[in-house]
This record gives C-alpha cells, structure tokens and sequence, in this order.
C-alpha cells in the first residue's frame, strides 16, 4: 500500500495502524536506499498520497480502472 501513489497514508493507518512516520521508517528497512530515495522523491507532498491535500470527491484509494474484473 505505501508504494502505490493512490493510497493515501491515512488509509495505511486505519488498515495497518501504522502513521506516516512509521510507514517511512517501515520503507526506509524495508527497500534498498537508491529504491527508498526514489519512493521518497515521489511521495513528497503528493496530493493523493496525502488525505488533508486531497480532493473531496475522491474517496477511494485506487484507480477505477485497476482492478477490471473479466
């Protein structure tokens, strides 16, 4: 969930119990550095990845077009 774009942190919270902080310290053990600094460049300040900076109209955390069932 954290390296998806669409969920916000706020998400991961509620499912995982982990807040922001958490979640980069999990990233930052987690991934090699040169993949964590990438994560890092694209998370910062990223509207969707952020609830307060989102738009209202959006309430889910993926895009409407992912997960096309057959």
């Amino acid at each position: 969930m954290a390296w998806e774009d669409r969920t916000p942190f706020e998400a991961i919270e509620v499912e995982y119990g982990l807040n922001e902080q958490q979640v980069i310290m999990f990233m930052r053990r987690s991934l090699k550095i040169s993949s964590f600094k990438l994560w890092r460049k694209r998370m910062h300040g990223r509207q969707t990845k952020h609830g307060s900076l989102r738009d209202p109209a959006v309430s889910r955390g993926y895009c409407s077009t992912q997960y096309k069932h057959r």
